[in-house]
């Protein structure tokens, strides 16, 4: 028996994996250098979409030359705007929603997201969510300001009813240097008793 602990967005991929389905609508909060923004888009498929959100224009533009290497442009709306923002192009039901915190690898350190808007992103995600359908949240508390964020989004999402949501927190307790964590959010089928948990 081989049994492996993973990054934390190494085991979000493979948790989100196992949702997405060919044809499916999903969201990129964080746009970023387009990684988890291909991924996706190669997850829903031909006849799926992927909405992209970053506030930076490097990003959306990273991710745009990334989207047309691979393909996949056709598959993704990419969103120069907050991802607090979301409703306001997003009118469809999504089955997944991914978060990637902190600041752009290779970018400005000083332009990080912040909690109030990642919560108030969050919020439109649980609204367009459908049943089955989850929300991966990959914090990085190294930079200034980062465990504050983790820890604003923690009480937030310890608010979420119970018996309509399933959150889990995916953590390293003895590694230094501030590792990644996930926390990823599910919403109930209506049949699952949450409180068997």
């Amino acid at each position: 028996m081989s049994v492996r602990l993973k990054r934390a967005l190494d085991f979000a991929k493979d948790i989100v994996k196992g949702v997405i389905e060919d044809g499916d609508i999903v969201v990129d909060c964080t746009a970023g250098n387009g990684k988890d923004t291909l991924f996706l888009a190669e997850l829903v498929g031909t006849r799926g979409k992927v909405y992209a959100f970053d506030i930076q224009n490097v990003a959306i533009e990273n991710t745009r030359k990334a989207l047309i290497d691979k393909g996949f442009i056709d598959r993704v709306t990419l969103i120069c705007d907050g991802h607090e923002h979301i409703l306001k192009y997003v009118r469809d039901k999504i089955t997944c929603a991914v978060f990637n915190l902190g600041y752009l690898p290779g970018g400005n350190r000083n332009i990080i997201t912040v909690p109030d808007k990642v919560i108030k992103a969050i919020k439109s995600c649980l609204e367009l969510l459908l049943p089955g359908g989850i929300i991966s949240i990959v914090s990085y508390t190294g930079h200034p300001g980062g465990k504050e964020e983790l820890e604003a989004i923690i009480q937030f999402l310890k608010t979420l009813d119970q018996k309509k949501y399933a959150v889990a927190n995916y953590r390293f307790l003895n590694q230094k240097n501030d590792p990644p964590q996930l926390i990823i959010i599910e919403k109930g089928r209506g049949e699952r008793n949450w409180q068997q948990y």
